[in-house]
């Protein structure tokens, strides 16, 4: 890692209004090198590399590319400059096809079979093949994830900024994805890892920099850390108390990961026979989302008050499909299905269902409003009632935002998170449904939301969840189901997590 670094960030500063986002944060990465930037949501993470790509301009600071200083003005200029980012939302336009995709955003001549050739090329040489003919909008989380990655590495970067590229894919995804980046650096290219699984960043990184309130509490090599001690700097020393993170925790654990889910469990088994049945589904069959072909065959599923019931997937196997049935989202082909009401729905996409990003946040909290919402009156809205229940939400979630007024854009993506969760749980809902519901989320906020569900099910809400992160659906699960080819799986509690997740990909056979 000798010479100048492949990019340098001093004493950048940024504020959106009161609120400081970035205070003279220091960063330096190194060519050849993976480097982990950690922090808990609205820590000034991205903000940081927004202002490296050219997305934010800084009140103050220098920004230095291996070793010449100058301006960012703009994400063209950051790729000619040679950086890539690669955003924790997708950000391809989901009618065009794969190669299409690559070609706008690497400014190639659309030529359409000397381009397919060239995507397919690209795509087969950095290890991540993709179908070039493909529309986006087909793919699979895991394959738009990939084509993310292309699209960067498409404009002949040198340095690639990854925003939580894992966030959405299971295990062994997100492996073959580091091994990618890692291949990358192994090349002289210089990489930044936003994510929130410290395991993951003490895997796959070089050096370390963590970001509080935003500034720099800790930089150096990921050799001799351990995810305890990175934890603490992201919250802070002795606020950490006896909290027991679940990407703190590592050892390959049976289901019932912890004591205290294990007590859960046996509770969910033994202590809600006399319990109603808030989600009945009989050989239910569902068409995939987009409408091509069966997402869910024959699936039965019952769901008494108080349980919390994970799913474990990989991305595609008719996990999305289930979800948005017992949600109301979606109806299903033929069977039987139901759902007691009111239903919380926590969606997968924040920006583009969760939120409308333009909106204040009071705006969107009233969102779907029910007649007995507190700020109804006489069928309309009293708005300094819902300001006042809007700012009360931002408290009792702990979101980092300007205020109530503020734009829904303006939050970090995992505040953003926050805003949809307590809109949802603050609203007593009899089922809860979330999909991915802490993903983007830090630790301390994580194990807030897990807590939340929690509280739902203890209320007598049945909450049924799906998550990529399958220490996430052991931890929180009272029961686990394995969604795999189009089938549901009860999963025997005594079953341990390397059979969950082979059973993930064989479903059994």
């Amino acid at each position: 890692m000798s010479g100048p670094p492949a990019l340098a960030l001093r004493g950048i500063r940024k504020h959106y209004g009161s609120v400081q986002a970035l205070r003279g944060a220091d960063f330096t990465l190194m060519p050849g090198e993976l480097h982990a930037l950690l922090g808990q949501n609205g820590a000034g993470k991205t903000t940081l590399m927004h202002v490296a790509y050219g997305l934010v301009r800084p009140d103050a600071g220098e920004i230095a590319i291996e070793g010449a200083v100058g301006a960012i003005p703009s994400p063209r200029v950051a790729r000619r400059l040679g950086i890539g980012m690669v955003h924790q939302h997708f950000t391809s336009v989901p009618s065009l096809s794969v190669a299409e995709n690559v070609a706008l955003a690497a400014g190639w001549p659309v030529r359409p079979s000397l381009l397919a050739a060239r995507v397919r090329e690209l795509a087969e040489r950095v290890g991540l093949p993709l179908d070039p003919t493909a529309r986006a909008g087909d793919l699979s989380v895991a394959l738009k994830q990939r084509l993310e990655i292309v699209k960067a590495l498409a404009t002949d970067a040198r340095i690639l900024l990854l925003d939580e590229p894992t966030a959405v894919l299971a295990p062994g995804e997100a492996d073959d994805l580091l091994r990618v980046v890692r291949a990358f650096t192994a090349q002289g290219g210089a990489a930044v890892l936003i994510t929130h699984k410290l395991d993951e960043a003490l895997a796959a990184a070089d050096r370390v920099t963590v970001l509080r309130e935003g500034a720099v509490v800790f930089h150096g090599a990921v050799s001799g850390q351990t995810a305890v001690a990175l934890a603490g700097a992201m919250i802070g020393e002795g606020e950490q108390g006896d909290r027991r993170p679940l990407s703190v925790r590592s050892g390959p654990a049976l289901r019932g990961a912890s004591p205290e889910r294990n007590e859960r469990a046996q509770d969910n088994a033994g202590a809600h026979g006399d319990r109603p049945v808030l989600v009945r589904l009989e050989e239910l069959e569902i068409a995939r989302d987009g409408g091509y072909g069966i997402a869910v065959r024959r699936a039965t599923l019952s769901i008494q008050a108080g349980e919390t019931v994970g799913i474990a997937a990989v991305e595609g196997n008719g996990q999305r499909e289930l979800l948005r049935v017992v949600a109301g989202r979606l109806q299903p082909l033929r069977g039987r299905r139901e759902v007691a009401g009111p239903i919380g729905f926590i969606p997968e996409d924040r920006t583009t269902e969760g939120l409308i990003p333009e909106f204040t946040l009071t705006e969107n909290v009233v969102l779907g409003s029910r007649a007995d919402d507190p700020w109804i009156r006489r069928g309309r809205i009293d708005w300094r009632v819902a300001r006042a229940r809007t700012l009360s939400m931002l408290e009792t979630f702990a979101v980092v935002a300007p205020g109530p007024d503020a734009p829904a854009a303006v939050l970090s993506g995992g505040n953003q998170q926050k805003v949809v969760a307590a809109r949802e749980l603050t609203r007593d809902p009899r089922v809860v449904v979330a999909e991915s519901p802490t993903r983007g989320l830090d630790i301390r906020a994580a194990e807030a939301i897990h807590e939340r569900l929690r509280a739902a099910a203890d209320g007598g809400a049945a909450v049924l969840f799906h998550s990529s992160d399958l220490d996430e659906v052991l931890a929180l699960g009272g029961r686990i189901l394995v969604a795999a080819r189009g089938t549901l799986i009860e999963v025997p509690r005594d079953m341990t997590r390397a059979k969950i997740g082979e059973l993930m990909v064989t479903g059994g056979r």
